[in-house]
């Protein structure tokens, strides 16, 4: 029986990712985000074989595929990521819409958690406003593959930087919730993100000379066991972990920047390209297996029982109308124009879900229904969608109108060579 059972583990394993691959090829025809319908599989394959989901059993398996998810998605995105002195505008952009979205969500949530939900202080309802408030890297990046250039790493730009603000946001104020003293407070963010951010350049030397390096060919999995080693390390002394991942992406794509002057003798170029090639195709296969299963699982764990209370729908709809009013505003007045779909693209999803069952068991709080994290990823992401499909088939009927507008002016110099040579 259990070697049966292991058999129909496999199938059920290589048919998801079939499907998984089907979903990607429909997105990109349609603009549907593919992790919207992973979900949507999930719920209904857990509805039509009857399988009863234990949360606590597919808790530490949902966790995990989440960091090691998060962490492949940060850094497929950080390899794809130029530093030159034309995209400096793009970063300080995209880091003021991802920082002023992140706080203004956090404190207008946080308001109406304390309304609808009611016997809640301001802090215990921050902590729980904190992962609704993040933009999901995990969700925005694949789902973004077929905007323009310029739009699409604003977007990459900006879900990246939402995810590690508000993951040291969150446990940031977590764990310096007994200190006394906003100066005290204030002192420990800035020495983490310092040494985070030392920490995080010389590993990435390191690591980059090192592989160079070495001649093996079995090195791409020990690459990514060395950054996943680091990041958990990380994690355990409260550092900011997705932040070292995020530079190490950035120094290996853009080496020649900061392997420059002297530092250019410790860097064999040739070996470097040769590795990285490699490292990104393994990179993005395993984000799409990892992402695959995770929001997968995600769909099998939903329940519609907290979904339809009436003060969870409002609050939803108080925080969805606060969230794209605010975002219209900020791109209204950056960009003045030419700003859709980007300001409807604001998807929760995997960052919103690790932190959520993050919360600290003295914050925890049992008249609060996960129905509001369902309906936040669920309505967002439809949003995404829709902006997404609209722009697609908006590109369809401009590029309607051109060839129209060509066959006419065609069809006018026809007639007038006819005219002309009539009248010879």
């Amino acid at each position: 029986m259990g070697e049966i059972n292991a058999y129909f583990l496999v199938i059920g394993a290589a048919v998801i990712i079939i499907v998984s691959y089907l979903f990607n090829i429909l997105a990109q025809k349609t603009n549907i985000p593919s992790v919207i319908l992973l979900i949507v599989s999930g719920y209904a394959s857990k509805e039509l074989l009857g399988i009863e989901f234990n949360e606590d059993e597919w808790f530490l398996p949902l966790e995990v595929l989440g960091i090691v998810g998060l962490i492949l998605i940060v850094l497929e995105a950080a390899l794809d990521l130029e530093l030159k002195k034309s995209k400096l505008r793009l970063i300080w952009q995209s880091s003021l819409v991802a920082g002023l979205s992140l706080f203004f969500n956090t404190f207008f949530l946080a308001i109406g958690i304390r309304y609808f939900i009611g016997n809640l202080d301001m802090l215990t309802a921050v902590i729980y406003a904190i992962p609704l408030s993040i933009t999901s890297s995990a969700i925005v990046i694949p789902s973004v593959n077929g905007l323009e250039k310029s739009k699409r790493e604003f977007l990459i730009y900006e879900s990246t930087i939402s995810d590690i603000l508000g993951i040291m946001f969150f446990y940031l104020l977590v764990e310096n919730l007994d200190t006394n003293g906003a100066t005290k407070v204030g002192l420990n963010v800035l020495s983490n993100i310092a040494g985070t951010l030392l920490l995080s350049i010389t590993l990435s030397y390191a690591m980059i000379i090192a592989f160079q390096r070495i001649k093996s060919d079995v090195k791409l999995f020990l690459f990514f066991a060395v950054l996943v080693l680091f990041y958990a390390i990380g994690k355990l002394f409260h550092l900011s972990s997705l932040l070292m991942i995020l530079v190490f992406g950035l120094v290996l794509e853009n080496r020649l920047l900061f392997f420059s002057g002297f530092l250019r003798k410790y860097l064999h170029e040739e070996n470097v390209r040769r590795v990285l090639v490699d490292f990104k195709l393994i990179t993005r296969e395993s984000s799409f297996v990892v992402r695959t299963f995770f929001f997968f699982i995600l769909g099998m764990s939903i329940t519609l029982a907290g979904v339809f209370v009436p003060d969870i729908l409002l609050l939803t709809l108080y925080f969805i109308t606060g969230l794209f009013t605010f975002r219209f505003f900020v791109f209204k007045l950056l960009f003045k124009r030419n700003y859709f779909p980007q300001f409807f693209i604001a998807p929760r999803g995997l960052i919103s879900i690790l932190l959520f069952f993050a919360i600290p068991k003295e914050f925890r709080i049992n008249d609060f229904e996960l129905g509001i994290l369902l309906l936040s990823i669920v309505v967002t992401s439809i949003f995404m969608a829709w902006a997404l499909v609209f722009d697609s088939f908006g590109k369809v009927g401009r590029m309607k109108r051109y060839i129209s507008f060509m066959r006419a002016v065609d069809r006018g110099k026809g007639f007038m060579h006819r005219k002309r040579r009539i009248k010879k």
